[in-house]
C-alpha cells in the first residue's frame, strides 16, 4: 500500500516551471528568427545592387566613357555588344563585349518587390531606378521603404 503512496512523476509545479522555460527561451527567439527573414532580403538588396553595379562599370570600361543606354539597358547588359553598344543575341567578329549579366535581378524589398525592370524615376513596378549619364543605379523605392535599422532602401 505504501508503495502506491510514492509514485513516480512530476509535480504541477515543476510542470509550470518547464513551461515558463519554453516560453521565455520563444520570445526570444521568434523575434530574432522573423528578423531574419527582413535581414536576409537587405542583404540580397545589397548583392544585387553591387551585381547591377559591377555589370554597369565593367560595360563602361568596355564602352569607354559609355554607360549602357536606358532605353535598351536589360539588353546592353544581358547580350553581347560591339564598341558602339550595339546588341546581338550570339558572339560575332564585331559584338565580342559581355553578356555582363545573365537576367536583370528582380528587387528583393518595397513595394516593387519583385520587379525587374528599370527606368529614370521610381513608378510602379520598377525595380531599379538608373541613371545614365552617371551609370548609377538604386533600387526603386519610396523614402518611407526602410530597412531593420532605418536606413532608405533607395539610399543604398
Amino acid at each position: 500500500m505504501l508503495s502506491n503512496l510514492f509514485r513516480r512523476g512530476f509535480s504541477l509545479i515543476e510542470l509550470v516551471i518547464v513551461v515558463v522555460i519554453i516560453g521565455i527561451i520563444a520570445a526570444i527567439a521568434i523575434p530574432r528568427m522573423s528578423r531574419g527573414a527582413s535581414g536576409a532580403q537587405d542583404s540580397a538588396l545589397t548583392a544585387n545592387l553591387a551585381v547591377l553595379r559591377n555589370a554597369i562599370d565593367l560595360y563602361e570600361t568596355e564602352h569607354p566613357g559609355s554607360y549602357p543606354a536606358l532605353a535598351t539597358f536589360a539588353a546592353q547588359l544581358t547580350q553581347y555588344t560591339d564598341a558602339s553598344g550595339a546588341t546581338s543575341a550570339t558572339k560575332t567578329s564585331t559584338h565580342i563585349y559581355g553578356p555582363y549579366l545573365r537576367a536583370i535581378p528582380a528587387l528583393p524589398v518595397g513595394a516593387n518587390k519583385g520587379s525587374t525592370a528599370v527606368a529614370s524615376a521610381f513608378a510602379a513596378n520598377v525595380g531599379w531606378v538608373y541613371n545614365a549619364t552617371t551609370g548609377a543605379i538604386t533600387a526603386a523605392t519610396q523614402d518611407s521603404e526602410v530597412d531593420a535599422t532605418g536606413k532608405k532602401y533607395n539610399a543604398y
